[in-house]
């Protein structure tokens, strides 16, 4: 991190100076007003300029992504991790590696789950705005997408034919939403969620066995 040390007429001046001298925003600048300015006799004899001392924010995101890939080493896994920003405040980080990529990804998604949440808390820890990190691995996300939108239409029909609830494995909030999006509005059956923390899962039952859905 790079310290200026930086004059000016009045703070202002100075801050405007330490602006153009960092390449930054004034959002992104940090400073400490190290000497306010003195007015001098008739405005200029013994006068004393403002000095300022500032440096530029580290970049949230960026940091996310060192302390992400700093973590990948520690696992001894080889990746390559792409940052893409998908929308205000939203970015979508993608690894691609070797074999061992599976590793990242972990049983149903799990480790890839407790990496994003933990790149996500350094990503805010010092941030004035929120952002969202989402990770994702070779595709995992969208692969998984479509396994659950199928699952969820192979029991659905299951459940409407034999007049039986089924109750699904557990599942994250993430997947759980999934379930309900793809079978909500389908007739003859309706979703709800029973259990807590991670024993939290769906079931699938016939509408007539109406149920608050959570």
């Amino acid at each position: 991190m790079t310290n200026l040390t930086i004059s000016g007429k009045t703070i202002e001046e100075a801050i405007k100076k330490a602006i153009i001298e960092l390449e930054t925003t004034r959002e992104r600048l940090s400073y400490e007003v190290l000497v306010e300015p003195q007015k001098g006799f008739l405005g200029f004899i013994g006068s004393k300029p403002a000095i300022i001392k500032a440096y530029v924010k580290p970049d949230s995101v960026d940091e996310a992504l060192f302390f992400l890939q700093e973590t990948l080493d520690k696992m001894s896994i080889v990746a390559d991790v792409t940052k893409k920003e998908e929308e205000s405040e939203l970015y979508h980080f993608h690894l691609n590696g070797s074999g061992d990529i599976g590793r990242v990804i972990g049983k149903r998604g799990q480790t890839l789950d407790a990496l994003e949440y933990l790149t996500n808390l350094v990503a805010n820890r010092k941030n004035e705005k929120f952002v969202r990190i989402q990770l994702d691995a070779e595709n995992y996300r969208e692969k998984r997408r479509q396994t659950l939108v199928q699952l969820a239409h192979r029991v659905g029909e299951k459940v409407r034919v034999t007049n039986q609830k089924t109750r699904l494995e557990p599942m994250s909030g993430s997947e759980r939403k999934i379930i309900h999006a793809s079978l909500q509005g389908v007739s003859g059956i309706q979703t709800y969620s029973q259990g807590q923390g991670p024993n939290r899962h769906i079931v699938i039952a016939p509408e007539k066995q109406k149920t608050i859905r959570t």
